[in-house]
């Protein structure tokens, strides 16, 4: 049944129109990113009420998830993205070889993690930035998200697998009803049982509890295409390998962020728990952006790499035309009325505190200006990820919060002070945008060449 299944995926992925078959897809992750970007978003406003260090812990605390979803990203997206070439293909048993090796090391990481960062939360915390009014915020907060990193990460690997089978939609029911949970529980944990910051973190490990459940039980109840089993955990290491090779860009992407926040909480701990706080909500706001750009590639993902596997390369083609098009208008629609209104998306997240509120502001709009650039570099990356060339995809994927981005925050507050950490991630931007014309202007040189090479 589940063979039968695929060959009628295979035939859908590659016979559709690119347009509606890549919004189809898009459509409930955007719905996904969106949720996940407005509870991580609901954590700030409703944390910011208990005061700037507060506020300031969680965005020092956010490096640390974002660790653990880079770790997700990494196996989840490196085995979604074999999946879709793998059922391209029509080779159905590898698929669910791969699927299960993913999620089973995924849970084991979790576990690790778990582990160790309990051990030595308090020198853990003041590694990634906390100053000594942030830290009890921080060791509260963090000591729940860390009990939940099994969980945390092996939902980013649910989720990748159904969406590189094509099963948009069953992600995004798990994904937005841990995320509506989240923000109802948020203020009756935080304020109803008055457990302050502590209850914001246990309201976000319930809701990803919900979420992990909800989507690991579209494959116990056999409504994706692949089952998940520790029969099917292949243990030859060229299989292992070939996920995290594949999956290496996201954790960079991911990674780096964690670094780069880290960075960027260092650097604006200088000048007072109010920059920390400012960058924390600058950061959850263009986290929300983003996510709409994020969304729509992972909904042109599982197109590339089925129709790459297929041999459908001028559908490949089409499908970064229509998705670079797309993003930038809507990343263009976006830059404006961010810059227009970033004052009062600031004042949403503070407490009447003036420096916070100016230094969020100008940190928000310089972003801005270069947001509508970004597109091309997320699509590029994405889309090497997506017919296997990690190489390139590592790359680029290291390029903004890492080759570019860690060199500048370094560098440019020792010229600027607090001017240049606000600028460090748009410059970083129009640079890594600047980088990838080279790798697509080679990458459609060679699909030509295959298109040529199928017409002879």
């Amino acid at each position: 049944m589940s063979r039968e299944a695929t060959l009628t995926q295979v035939e859908k992925m590659t016979t559709q129109p690119i347009p509606r078959l890549i919004t189809m897809l898009a459509v409930p992750t955007i719905i996904s990113m969106l949720i996940t970007s407005i509870y991580n978003m609901a954590d700030t406003f409703f944390v910011s009420q208990l005061g700037t260090s507060a506020t300031g812990a969680v965005g020092i605390v956010f490096s640390l998830m974002a660790l653990i979803q880079a770790v997700g990203f990494t196996l989840g997206i490196g085995s979604g993205s074999l999946i879709s070439r793998l059922l391209g293909a029509r080779k159905h048993d590898e698929a669910e070889k791969i699927a299960s090796t993913g999620f089973f090391a995924v849970i084991a990481f979790g576990l690790a993690l778990t582990v160790f960062g309990l051990l030595f939360i308090d020198p853990l915390m003041a590694l990634l930035g906390a100053t000594p009014t942030i830290l009890p915020y921080a060791r509260d907060y963090a000591q729940y998200i860390l009990l939940g990193a099994a969980v945390m990460s092996s939902s980013f690997v649910l989720n990748n697998v159904l969406r590189s089978e094509g099963k948009a939609t069953l992600a995004m029911i798990g994904i937005t009803t841990g995320g509506l949970l989240n923000i109802v529980l948020d203020p009756l944990f935080i304020f109803g049982f008055d457990l302050g910051i502590a209850g914001a973190a246990i309201a976000t490990i319930l809701s990803q509890i919900v979420s992990f459940l909800i989507l690991l039980s579209c494959f116990l109840m056999h409504k994706s295409l692949l089952h998940l089993s520790f029969r099917n955990i292949s243990w030859k290491l060229q299989d292992l390998t070939a996920i995290l090779k594949t999956g290496l860009p996201s954790f960079f992407r991911q990674g780096l962020a964690s670094i780069a926040t880290v960075m960027l909480n260092v650097n604006a701990a200088v000048y007072g728990d109010a920059a920390v706080a400012a960058m924390s909500v600058v950061g959850k706001v263009f986290m929300l952006i983003l996510s709409v750009l994020i969304g729509f590639g992972q909904g042109y993902q599982p197109v590339v790499g089925f129709n790459y596997g297929a041999g459908c390369y001028q559908r490949v083609k089409q499908s970064f035309t229509f998705t670079a098009v797309v993003s930038f208008v809507m990343m263009g629609l976006l830059a404006v009325a961010g810059f227009l209104f970033a004052p009062q998306v600031i004042q949403l997240f503070t407490k009447a505190d003036t420096q916070v509120l100016e230094i969020g502001t100008y940190a928000m709009r310089a972003q801005c200006l270069a947001l509508f650039i970004q597109p091309l570099g997320v699509i590029s990356n994405m889309t090497f990820q997506s017919i296997g060339k990690p190489a390139e995809a590592t790359f680029l994927s290291a390029c903004r919060q890492g080759v570019f981005f860690l060199p500048l925050i370094w560098i440019l507050p020792q010229f600027w002070q607090l001017r240049g950490v606000q600028l460090t991630q748009p410059l970083a931007d129009v640079l890594t945008f600047i980088v990838c014309f080279p790798f697509l202007i080679r990458f459609f040189k060679e699909l030509n060449q295959k298109i040529q090479a199928q017409k002879a």
